[in-house]
C-alpha cells in the first residue's frame, strides 16, 4: 500500500495542470529559426553530438528521445533580464526554463519546470543542455516525468493519433511572482514523429456479455454500445493502461460488467486507497450500535497521548471526525515526501500505530479544518475500531457488513501488530465493491437492512472538507470519501467517490440512478488518475445518459 509514487504522481498532477493553465495563454507558437535538436540513440552509453540527432522518432518502437540545444547566456542571465532587481537565490527560487509541446503547429502542453528541477550549474553556467525524455525504464530525472505529464496527463497521447506529425519543443525562461512573465525564445526544434497502428485482438472490442450468478438482477435498459466499444478498444490498445474491470449498476441492477487484462469476475483486486473508505464504514456501524460514542469523540479517549512522542496540548484535540476527514492537524502529508508522517515512512516502522500517535502536529493546521492526505491518520481509525467491537475488526466487519451484503471473497492486509490495515489494500472483487458502493446509493440499506444510518451515509458523502488536488475546482473530502462534479454536455452530475492508486474507484453518483466500479492496477503510473476521469468523461457517462 506504499503510495510515494503516487503521491508524487498527485503533486506532478497538481503542479502541470497549473503550469498548464498558466502558460498556454502567455504562448504562441514562433516561427523563429531552430536551434533545438532531438537525438534517439541511447544516451546511456554514448554522449550524444551532432552525428547522432534525428530527424524522425517512431512513438512505438523506438526506445530512447532526447533533446539537445545550446543556450547563448546561461539561463540566470535570462531569469535577470525579467526581474534585474532580483538577486540570483531569488531568481532561482521563482524560476526556471518553460518548456511548450506542440503537436502539428498545435500548443498541447506548456509546462512551467519546477524551480527545484536540475542542479543550480545547469542555470547558472551550463551552455549545452541534454535532457533525455523517453526511455525504455523509468529514470529519477525531471526530463523523464515532464514527457510522462505531457504524454499521459496532458493530451500528448490523445495528440499523436495514429499516422505522421510534426512534434516541435520550444524553451524560455520564466518567473513566478505576483503573476507570472515569460522571457524570449531561447531554443525551438522539431521532428518528424510516425505513430504506427496498434494492432489488437478484435475480439476484445464488442461490448461483454454478462454472465449468470452474478448475484445482481440483471437491467434490461439500454446503452450506447459503440460508446464502449469504443472504450474496449483504447483499452486494448493500451491508452488507457492496465485497466481490469468496468461495473455499473443502474437502479440497483447490473447493467455492464467487463473484464480486461487477464481478470475475470471472480478476480480479488487491491483497489489501494479504496480500502480506506471501508474504515469509514465500519466505523459508522460500530456508532450505529453505540460502541464508539459518535465521531467527535477525541483521539484522548483511546490512547494516553501523553505517553507518545512529541505531546502538545494540540493532540488532546484531535478528533475522530478529524481523522475521517483528513483534518486532524498530524504533521504528516502523503503528498510531500519531505513530511515526517508519510505512509511509506510508517509502513517502514514495526508499530505504525505508535508512529502515527508519535508524531508532531502542524502548528499552523487548523484541526476540523485544514486538508492533508494523511494515511497513517486512516490506520489509526482501524486500530480505534478493533479495539472497540467484539472480536475485533476483523470479526466485526464480517459479521455486520461483509455477510448483510453477501460478500464472501476478501482479503485484508495487516499491520505489523496483525491487525486488519485500514489505509487501504482491502482486496473484493469488482461485483462486490459495486455491492459496496450501492450500499451507499440506497442511504445505508441492504435487502431491508439498515446496515449504516442515513445520517452516517450523509455524513459519508457530504462536502465536510473543501481540497484542490490536480487544479480539480470544487473537490471536497467527506468521511474518507471523495466529492466532486462531472460536466458531460453542459449538465452537472455530482458524485462521490473513493479514489486509490492505479486507477481505482468506486463512484455513486448523487441524483442518477448509477453506481460505477473501475478497478485498475496501472499502479505508481503517471497518468492513472487523469485517465479514471477520462474514461468517466469522454466513455462512460456518455453511453449510459446518451442511449443508443
Amino acid at each position: 500500500m506504499k503510495s510515494n509514487y503516487f503521491l508524487v504522481l498527485i503533486v506532478c498532477i497538481l503542479i502541470s495542470c497549473k503550469n498548464n493553465s498558466q502558460s498556454k495563454s502567455d504562448n504562441t507558437p514562433s516561427n523563429e529559426i531552430e536551434n533545438l535538436y532531438f537525438s534517439t540513440v541511447d544516451f546511456t552509453k554514448a554522449k550524444i553530438s551532432s552525428e547522432e540527432y534525428s530527424k524522425n522518432f517512431n512513438l512505438h518502437n523506438d526506445a530512447y528521445l532526447s533533446i539537445v540545444f545550446n543556450l547563448d547566456k546561461p539561463l540566470i542571465q535570462s531569469l535577470q533580464e525579467l526581474a534585474p532587481t532580483l538577486s540570483e537565490d531569488e531568481l532561482l527560487s521563482k524560476g526556471n526554463f518553460q518548456f511548450s509541446y506542440l503537436v502539428d503547429g498545435k500548443l498541447i502542453y506548456a509546462e512551467n519546470l519546477n524551480t527545484g528541477a536540475g542542479p543550480k550549474t545547469r542555470k547558472t553556467e551550463k551552455l549545452r543542455q541534454v535532457i533525455p525524455l523517453v526511455t525504455p525504464e523509468q529514470i529519477n530525472f525531471w526530463g523523464w516525468f515532464m514527457w510522462q505529464r505531457f504524454m499521459k496527463i496532458n493530451g500528448g497521447l490523445d495528440a499523436f493519433t495514429e499516422g505522421n506529425h510534426t512534434f516541435s519543443i520550444e524553451v524560455r525562461p520564466y518567473l513566478k511572482g505576483d503573476g507570472l512573465k515569460v522571457g524570449p525564445l531561447l531554443a525551438k526544434g522539431s521532428i518528424a514523429v510516425e505513430v504506427p497502428k496498434i494492432v489488437i485482438d478484435e475480439s476484445l472490442v464488442p461490448v461483454q456479455k454478462i454472465q449468470p450468478n452474478s448475484g445482481w438482477k440483471i437491467s434490461k435498459d439500454n446503452f450506447d454500445n459503440n460508446k464502449i466499444e469504443a472504450l474496449n478498444r483504447k483499452i486494448a490498445e493500451g491508452r488507457f493502461e492496465d485497466i481490469n474491470g468496468i461495473v455499473v449498476i443502474k437502479d440497483d441492477e447490473l447493467l455492464i460488467e467487463e473484464y480486461f487484462n487477464g481478470a475475470a469476475r471472480d478476480s480479488l483486486h487491491n483497489p489501494m486507497s479504496v480500502g480506506k473508505s471501508f474504515a469509514s464504514t465500519i466505523m459508522g456501524i460500530a456508532v450505529k450500535e453505540k460502541l464508539i460514542k459518535n465521531e467527535n469523540a477525541l483521539l484522548k479517549d483511546f490512547y494516553d497521548l501523553k505517553s507518545y512522542k512529541n505531546y502538545s496540548p494540540k493532540k488532546d484535540s484531535v478528533t475522530l471526525k478529524s481523522l475521517l476527514t483528513m483534518s486532524s492537524g498530524f504533521l504528516g502529508d502523503d503528498r510531500d515526501d519531505e513530511s515526517p508522517g508519510t505512509e511509506d515512512k510508517m509502513q517502514s516502522s514495526d508499530n505504525w500505530v505508535k508512529f502515527a500517535l508519535d508524531l508532531p502536529m502542524h502548528k499552523d493546521k487548523v484541526i476540523g479544518k485544514d486538508y492533508n492526505y494523511f494515511t497513517a491518520g486512516s490506520g489509526l481509525l482501524g486500530d480505534i475500531i478493533h479495539k472497540s467491537v467484539p472480536n475485533g475488526l476483523v470479526s466485526y466487519a464480517d459479521k455486520k457488513l461483509f455477510a448483510p451484503l453477501g460478500i464472501t471473497n476478501y482479503k485484508w492486509f495487516y499491520t505489523p501488530q496483525n491487525t486488519a490495515y485500514t489505509g487501504g489494500g482491502i482486496q473484493l472483487r469488482a461485483i462486490d465493491f459495486a455491492k459496496y458502493g450501492q450500499l451507499y446509493k440506497n442511504k445505508g440499506l441492504w435487502n431491508g437492512k439498515q446496515i449504516l444510518t442515513e445520517e452516517w451515509v450523509e455524513k459519508s458523502l457530504a462536502k465536510q472538507v473543501s481540497q484542490n488536488y490536480g487544479g480539480i475546482e470544487g473537490l471536497h473530502y467527506g468521511y474518507l470519501f471523495w466529492n466532486r462534479v462531472y460536466t458531460i454536455n453542459d449538465k452537472d452530475y455530482e458524485v462521490s467517490f473513493c479514489t486509490g492508486n492505479g486507477g481505482n474507484r468506486i463512484y455513486i453518483f448523487k441524483n442518477i440512478p448509477f453506481v460505477i466500479v473501475i478497478t485498475a492496477s496501472a499502479y505508481n503510473k503517471p497518468g492513472s488518475i487523469v485517465n479514471a476521469d477520462k474514461m468517466m468523461i469522454d466513455y462512460i457517462l456518455p453511453a449510459i445518459l446518451e442511449k443508443q
